[in-house]
């Protein structure tokens, strides 16, 4: 079995939540809020400037010219295509690129960027693509889910069609066999490479419930009041 076949088994169960997630769900049947939409458009479009950051991270520390050259190209496609795909999808719900640059990190978003980023400085290239490899795979697997659910076209169908076209697949490949070739060249590494790979693919989980829920940060009320009821509760 490849590695990264090894690496979805033990994160079936997460994907199983993906595939079931109400966002996930609701995009298929085309009836998703459109709140939740854009919340997850704002926050995907913050996310993916540090995505293409841990791509070009990694790719100026690989040793190997073919992984550079993978890595590298990775995130020029992340900044050249991907996001552009965001701007357009902006701009059908007339949310400006000024509006998206000036969007605030939701707690899920920063935690996710902070790992790979973090990852991708301290941690060996092998690690850091383990980490990057449940977006990209995730988002197949899971369109591909989409596809199978949605019985007609709607206004989110562009969604699906993007991460279903053979283009996304080919990139999708491309990761994995990068990821095989370093779980085989650095046997020793692999433990640490299942463990990026399973935190990334919790995150995307949460990232999906993140904007279906609308997660937001405390406010200094908020801790104020909860420390009052806990010092309330002591004088009882």
């Amino acid at each position: 079995m490849a590695f990264s076949d090894d690496l979805l088994t033990a994160g079936a169960e997460i994907w199983a939540a993906q595939y079931e997630h109400p966002f996930v769900r609701e995009l298929a049947a085309g009836d998703l809020d459109e709140a939740a939409f854009r919340r997850w458009l704002e926050q995907d479009y913050r996310y993916l400037f540090d995505y293409a950051r841990t791509y070009a991270v990694a790719g100026a520390k690989a040793r190997d010219e073919a992984a550079m050259a993978s890595l590298l190209g990775g995130a020029d496609a992340v900044l050249n295509e991907e996001l552009d795909l965001h701007r357009s999808f902006a701009g059908e719900y007339d949310v400006a690129p000024a509006e998206l640059a000036a969007v605030r990190k939701r707690p899920t978003c920063e935690a996710y960027t902070s790992f790979l980023v973090r990852t991708a400085h301290e941690r060996p290239v092998s690690v850091a693509v383990a980490a990057l490899y449940p977006c990209m795979r995730g988002y197949l697997d899971v369109a591909d889910h989409m596809a199978e659910l949605a019985d007609e076209k709607h206004r989110y169908t562009p969604f699906i069609d993007t991460y279903t076209s053979e283009a996304f697949r080919a990139d999708a490949a491309s990761m994995r066999d990068l990821l095989d070739d370093y779980a085989a060249a650095y046997p020793g590494h692999r433990d640490a490479m299942r463990e990026a790979f399973l935190t990334s693919a919790r995150l995307e989980l949460a990232f999906w419930e993140m904007a279906y829920v609308g997660e937001e940060w405390p406010t200094e009320s908020d801790v104020t009041d909860e420390i009052d009821t806990v010092d309330a509760a002591h004088e009882m």
